[in-house]
Protein backbone atom coordinates (compact mmCIF):
# COMPACT_ATOMS: atom_id res chain seq x y z
CA UNK A 1 0.00 0.00 0.00
CA UNK A 2 1.41 3.42 -0.94
CA UNK A 3 1.84 6.22 1.58
CA UNK A 4 -0.98 8.18 -0.08
CA UNK A 5 -3.27 5.15 0.21
CA UNK A 6 -2.35 4.72 3.88
CA UNK A 7 -3.12 8.40 4.51
CA UNK A 8 -6.39 8.22 2.61
CA UNK A 9 -7.50 5.19 4.62
CA UNK A 10 -6.77 6.91 7.95
CA UNK A 11 -8.19 10.33 6.96
CA UNK A 12 -11.50 9.27 5.42
CA UNK A 13 -13.25 9.47 8.80
CA UNK A 14 -12.16 13.11 9.08
CA UNK A 15 -13.72 14.16 5.79
CA UNK A 16 -10.37 14.63 4.05
CA UNK A 17 -10.29 15.47 0.36
CA UNK A 18 -7.25 14.33 -1.63
CA UNK A 19 -5.70 16.74 -4.13
CA UNK A 20 -2.58 16.59 -6.35
CA UNK A 21 -0.08 19.07 -4.90
CA UNK A 22 3.69 19.37 -4.21
CA UNK A 23 4.37 16.55 -6.70
CA UNK A 24 2.37 14.28 -4.42
CA UNK A 25 -1.05 13.97 -2.82
CA UNK A 26 -2.25 16.56 -0.31
CA UNK A 27 -5.14 16.01 2.05
CA UNK A 28 -7.45 18.90 2.76
CA UNK A 29 -9.68 19.02 5.83
CA UNK A 30 -12.24 21.77 6.00
CA UNK A 31 -10.57 23.32 2.95
CA UNK A 32 -7.21 23.57 4.75
CA UNK A 33 -4.13 21.56 3.78
CA UNK A 34 -3.30 19.23 6.67
CA UNK A 35 -0.82 16.64 5.44
CA UNK A 36 0.48 15.28 2.18
CA UNK A 37 2.98 13.07 0.47
CA UNK A 38 6.23 14.42 -0.93
CA UNK A 39 8.73 12.11 -2.59
CA UNK A 40 8.93 9.13 -0.20
CA UNK A 41 7.82 11.05 2.90
CA UNK A 42 5.31 13.52 4.26
CA UNK A 43 4.69 17.23 4.51
CA UNK A 44 2.89 17.83 7.79
CA UNK A 45 1.20 21.04 8.92
CA UNK A 46 1.73 21.23 12.67
CA UNK A 47 1.37 24.98 13.34
CA UNK A 48 3.93 27.43 14.69
CA UNK A 49 3.45 26.49 18.34
CA UNK A 50 4.18 22.79 17.74
CA UNK A 51 6.92 23.36 15.13
CA UNK A 52 10.00 23.11 17.40
CA UNK A 53 8.72 19.96 19.15
CA UNK A 54 7.81 18.35 15.81
CA UNK A 55 11.33 18.91 14.49
CA UNK A 56 12.71 16.85 17.40
CA UNK A 57 10.74 13.80 16.29
CA UNK A 58 12.51 11.01 14.34
CA UNK A 59 12.84 11.72 10.62
CA UNK A 60 11.56 15.32 10.79
CA UNK A 61 13.25 18.29 9.17
CA UNK A 62 12.43 21.86 8.18
CA UNK A 63 10.08 22.25 5.22
CA UNK A 64 11.98 24.36 2.70
CA UNK A 65 11.21 23.91 -0.98
CA UNK A 66 11.96 27.45 -2.14
CA UNK A 67 14.87 28.62 0.01
CA UNK A 68 12.43 30.10 2.54
CA UNK A 69 11.72 27.71 5.44
CA UNK A 70 8.04 27.47 6.32
CA UNK A 71 7.48 27.62 10.05
CA UNK A 72 4.60 25.44 11.16
CA UNK A 73 5.35 22.79 8.53
CA UNK A 74 7.75 19.85 8.65
CA UNK A 75 8.93 17.21 6.21
CA UNK A 76 9.10 13.65 7.51
CA UNK A 77 11.40 11.08 5.93
CA UNK A 78 9.58 8.00 4.64
CA UNK A 79 11.85 5.67 6.65
CA UNK A 80 10.43 7.17 9.85
CA UNK A 81 6.92 6.13 8.76
CA UNK A 82 7.43 2.38 8.54
CA UNK A 83 5.06 1.66 11.41
CA UNK A 84 1.38 2.49 11.47
CA UNK A 85 1.91 4.08 14.88
CA UNK A 86 4.42 6.61 13.54
CA UNK A 87 2.11 7.61 10.69
CA UNK A 88 -0.87 7.90 13.04
CA UNK A 89 1.10 10.19 15.36
CA UNK A 90 1.94 12.55 12.47
CA UNK A 91 -1.67 12.51 11.31
CA UNK A 92 -2.81 13.32 14.84
CA UNK A 93 -0.44 16.31 14.98
CA UNK A 94 -1.73 17.60 11.65
CA UNK A 95 -5.38 17.12 12.67
CA UNK A 96 -4.85 18.84 16.02
CA UNK A 97 -3.64 21.97 14.25
CA UNK A 98 -5.93 22.01 11.22
CA UNK A 99 -9.03 21.59 13.35
CA UNK A 100 -8.19 24.95 15.00
CA UNK A 101 -8.49 26.71 11.63
CA UNK A 102 -11.72 28.13 10.24
CA UNK A 103 -13.35 26.04 7.54
CA UNK A 104 -12.76 27.47 4.08
CA UNK A 105 -15.63 27.64 1.67
CA UNK A 106 -14.95 25.71 -1.49
CA UNK A 107 -15.16 28.00 -4.50
CA UNK A 108 -17.11 26.63 -7.42
CA UNK A 109 -15.12 25.98 -10.57
CA UNK A 110 -15.83 28.63 -13.18
CA UNK A 111 -16.99 27.33 -16.52
CA UNK A 112 -15.31 29.04 -19.45
CA UNK A 113 -17.66 29.88 -22.24
CA UNK A 114 -16.46 30.14 -25.79
CA UNK A 115 -17.46 32.86 -28.23
CA UNK A 116 -20.35 32.23 -30.53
Amino acid sequence: MTLAERLNEKLQAHGAVAKRMFSGTAFMIGGNLAIGTHKDGLIVRVGKEAHAAALKRPGARIFDMTGRPMEGWVVVDGKALATGTALTEWIDLALAFVKTLPVKQVKPVAVKRGKG
